[in-house]
């Protein structure tokens, strides 16, 4: 699938274009915490500009309705000067000159957004003429500037979402040797990539979190461990031979920090992390893959955990198997090692990341690729 890309679209001077970016960043004392959604960001706008385009940028902040962009807005000004709006529905557009730009409010602060109203999405659309998706982040969900909105103008996408879609898309096809490794502690989003790497991958391990689970469908003691009680399909998956489980972990309990065998675990403990001999497989399996993919830390990473993940994430910066990375503690942990392999793609897609890989596709896609089509 090839998707058509705004810095191969002609004619942009004096059109209005309606960019969808990511601009959900942390914000600290009413300041950005990290801009690095926003300077990723930057050479499209600036492609924009340059091209004489008028700019309308869309973006969500938060989960609350009266979360506001304006924090982004002061921290973008000296970047890329532009001005912000409050209400659109208010604003009167009309002077708007070729290379100007604006920035709208919180896009949830108008219940239409998350409904994914028509709409709400028809109102967006007499803004501009054209669109661009450059939120691959948010592409999951059917949010109306993300799902509905695109239906509406002459639609493309931007160079990072593009850059998101043809990394992820090499981890839809098939290599040899070809590992998976999947931590974290939300199993009901990594359930479907297990399902379908253990048909494809020659090895799929399970560690973190993620493995209390089959710890206690074997029947091992896992004491204080955090499982999730409503995952019951399980069980078939354990006769597959690829899949791969921690042979030791790091527990916490009376007797303190001390590492474990599966069989050895009691009952006042609690996984907290990956043991040495699970990494030492791991470093083994690495060294000889030609593609890894990777989601999750394999401990307790917030609470201080972070050996295995640290240690794994410095296996794939030695490694020359390329390699696709994913999820807020395994980007941190690639970060912290300071990892500089041009081999490593590190996505900050997130949710969207997983339903890219389970579905090979994902709505804030279709919505555009299918209009095409038509």
């Amino acid at each position: 699938m090839k998707l058509p890309n705004i810095l191969k679209a002609k004619k942009l001077k004096g059109k209005r274009v309606l960019i969808r970016v990511d601009f959900n960043v942390p914000i600290k004392n009413a300041s950005v915490a990290d801009d690095f959604r926003i300077q990723k960001a930057l050479p499209t706008l600036k492609f924009l500009r340059d091209s004489g385009a008028k700019i309308f940028i869309l973006s969500h902040i938060g989960r609350e309705k009266t979360d506001t962009l304006l924090p982004v807005s002061k921290h973008l000004e000296p970047l890329f000067p532009h001005t912000f709006i409050s209400d659109f529905a208010t604003h009167d557009f009309s002077q708007m000159q070729n290379g100007d730009a604006v920035l709208l409010d919180n896009l949830r602060k108008y219940d239409g957004e998350k409904a994914g109203d028509k709409a709400f999405a028809k109102s967006l659309s007499l803004l501009g003429d054209v669109y661009v998706n450059e939120a691959f982040p948010v592409s999951h969900r059917k949010d109306a500037s993300v799902f509905a909105l695109p239906k509406l103008l002459p639609a493309h996408f931007g160079p990072l979402f593009i850059e998101e879609f043809d990394n992820l898309s090499l981890a839809l096809k098939k290599h040899k040797p070809f590992l998976v490794m999947l931590g974290g502690a939300k199993f009901e989003t990594k359930l479907p990539l297990v399902k379908k790497y253990l048909k494809t991958a020659d090895a799929v391990f399970v560690g973190g979190a993620l493995a209390n689970d089959f710890y206690k469908l074997k029947k091992c003691e896992i004491g204080t461990s955090l499982v999730d009680d409503s995952i019951n399909s399980l069980k078939p998956l354990l006769k597959a031979k690829n899949l791969l489980l921690p042979s030791d972990v790091v527990v916490d309990g009376p007797s303190g920090k001390i590492v474990r065998s599966e069989n050895s675990i009691e009952s006042t403990e609690k996984i907290m992390d990956d043991g040495p001999d699970t990494v030492k497989m791991l470093e083994s399996l690495i060294s000889k893959a030609k593609f890894v993919l990777w989601n999750g830390p394999f401990g307790n990473y917030e609470a201080g955990f972070d050996g295995a993940t640290v240690a794994i994430a410095e296996a794939i910066g030695k490694s020359n198997a390329h390699a696709v990375v994913g999820g807020g503690d395994t980007v941190a942990a690639i970060e912290k090692c300071g990892i500089k392999n041009k081999n490593i793609f590190v996505s900050t897609a997130g949710g969207a990341m997983l339903d890219f890989l389970a579905n090979g596709t994902l709505p804030g896609i279709e919505a555009i690729i299918v209009k095409k089509k038509k």
